[in-house]
């Protein structure tokens, strides 16, 4: 295992901006259908009622930056400093009571409008974005709820796309805070970090106000934080193993707890799913005499192009076809994202069960071509190019292994690891080995963040001594990807891959992007 530090290029190349210029690489191949469906979902019907057809764009979101007026900075920074004094994300007592008593001393304001409710393992927040920007180009003012950030806290609160500033998010807090404290002070347990941020989102939503909020759960779905609205629209995206000690042990324990966001006479739209997470879900969805939409059956991928910066798909919603969409987002994993995020907007229209029709074929293509989701496969720099993916459990690396492959063709591969304690790290690292010629392992800033000398000795046993180098410090484990991947005599085919954490995807993104 090396542990020397290659040659620095400095920090002005390591700086460098992406030049959008570069963004002109071609690709000829082209993929084949989707037609990995399980049989087995085919025969699922378990009595539910299924959802059948008959017969202007958001603006582009940018990471915030750190507030230019010094006081705000200040103020900004003591709000998350008392958030931080709280339960963690990752400290949690499985109840809605006490979020249930903040909403109730607020005047209710998660009822002011209607809401998305999504849950999964993974494609989130990606899907959420995707529904924020239909529904923003249908004309809908809308309230998005994310977590975790990439670079800036206050990224989690979305109003019409964008984070809300931070000058609002202080004035947010301090305008729930006496109501929280009145909380505090009646509850067993404080109100956590994370049940604080939902409360804000929701007295946001209803302030703005909104017309939909398009709201992630933070952990699971029957005792998340989030799960005080009555979603009239419930998506699961794929569900895997990840939070075990938490969810359960199996898709179908996963399941269970997830499926709590499906309320009463709510539209469940149901991404590809494991069979046995499939029967709880539908099970659940009788129950509640939900109706269902499942994606390979009432919608899907009809068919998916690589393209320059993205990929040309055509898409079957609820409603109907919809063909020549641009995503400017890789891998068929965002393909599906998609094509769940339109069967919400679909079904949170009414397209395919009040409404015969479809959603305007112009406006869909306009909504999906805007979309953006920062740390989620984006690419960064070129010459090498870095690409930045927050894949953090077997599952999604297996995912992100795929589309870098299948969109940029790399000669050679360098990986840059960080990764949080509690996740699968081995399986994230047989993920990814196939296509790491090596990797760098590192940490980031974060106290759950594992040591580069822990995860090095993980990544020994799949990746051999060989290909295995360690850099404890981000900025330097960059440089020494960057110099990796270089090493290859025709470098232009080179890149760098930087995964494992969405903190340590986010760090990373403030390095290469500054200047």
């Amino acid at each position: 295992m090396s542990e020397q530090q290659p040659d620095s290029h400095g920090p002005d190349d390591l700086g460098r901006p992406f030049d959008a210029s570069d963004a002109t690489d071609e690709f000829d191949r082209i993929v084949a259908e989707e037609s990995d469906r399980d049989p087995d979902l085919a025969v699922i019907e378990a009595g539910s009622r299924t959802l059948r057809a008959h017969g202007g764009a958001p603006r582009e979101e940018q990471v915030p930056a750190v507030p230019a007026d010094p006081e705000v900075a200040k103020a900004l920074q003591e709000v998350e400093q008392e958030l931080a004094g709280r339960w963690g994300e990752t400290k949690l007592e499985p109840s809605v009571s006490r979020i249930a008593a903040l909403m109730d001393v607020l005047g209710e304001p998660q009822r002011a409008y209607p809401s998305i409710h999504i849950t999964g393992t993974n494609g989130k927040t990606s899907t959420a974005r995707m529904v924020e920007a239909l529904l923003n180009a249908f004309d809908l003012r809308t309230g998005r709820y994310t977590s975790p950030h990439v670079q800036s806290i206050t990224e989690r609160i979305s109003l019409d796309g964008a984070p809300i500033s931070a000058e609002r998010f202080v004035e947010t807090y301090h305008d729930i805070k006496p109501y929280v404290e009145m909380v505090d002070a009646a509850e067993e347990y404080r109100l956590s970090f994370f049940e604080v941020l939902t409360g804000m989102a929701y007295a946001a939503f209803a302030d703005a106000p909104v017309d939909a909020a398009v709201v992630e759960v933070g952990m699971g779905g029957s005792w998340d934080a989030t799960n005080v609205i009555d979603g009239a629209v419930a998506v699961i995206t794929p569900i895997s193993l990840d939070h075990t000690d938490r969810l359960g042990s199996t898709p179908a324990e996963i399941a269970q707890e997830k499926g709590g966001v499906i309320k009463q006479g709510a539209t469940v739209i149901l991404a590809q799913q494991p069979v046995d997470a499939a029967q709880v879900l539908l099970k659940k969805a009788v129950e509640v005499d939900a109706t269902v939409a499942r994606e390979g059956m009432e919608f899907g991928v009809v068919s998916r192009e690589v393209a320059v910066g993205g990929q040309m798909l055509t898409l079957r919603g609820v409603g109907g076809e919809y063909d020549g969409i641009f995503l400017p987002l890789y891998g068929a994993h965002m393909a599906h994202n998609a094509a769940v995020a339109l069967a919400a907007v679909e079904a949170f229209f009414g397209v395919g069960g009040e409404h015969a029709r479809e959603l305007d074929a112009d406006t869909v293509r306009r909504a999906f071509a805007s979309v953006t989701s920062p740390g989620r496969m984006e690419v960064v720099r070129r010459s090498p190019t870095v690409v930045l993916d927050a894949a953090h459990n077997p599952a999604g690396a297996r995912v992100t292994a795929e589309a870098v492959t299948e969109a940029f063709g790399f000669s050679r591969l360098i990986g840059v690891v960080g990764a949080s304690e509690g996740k699968d790290v081995k399986g994230v690292f047989e993920a990814f080995e196939p296509i790491f010629a090596e990797v760098v392992v590192t940490e980031n800033t974060s106290h759950r963040a594992i040591s580069a000398d822990e995860l090095a000795a993980i990544a020994v046993e799949v990746f051999g001594p060989d290909r295995v180098q360690v850099e404890p410090r981000l900025d330097d484990a960059l440089e020494a990807a960057i110099t990796l991947a270089e090493e290859e005599a025709e470098y232009g085919g080179a890149g760098v891959l930087v995964t494992g954490s969405v903190i340590t995807v986010g760090e990373a993104r403030l390095l290469l992007k500054r200047g």
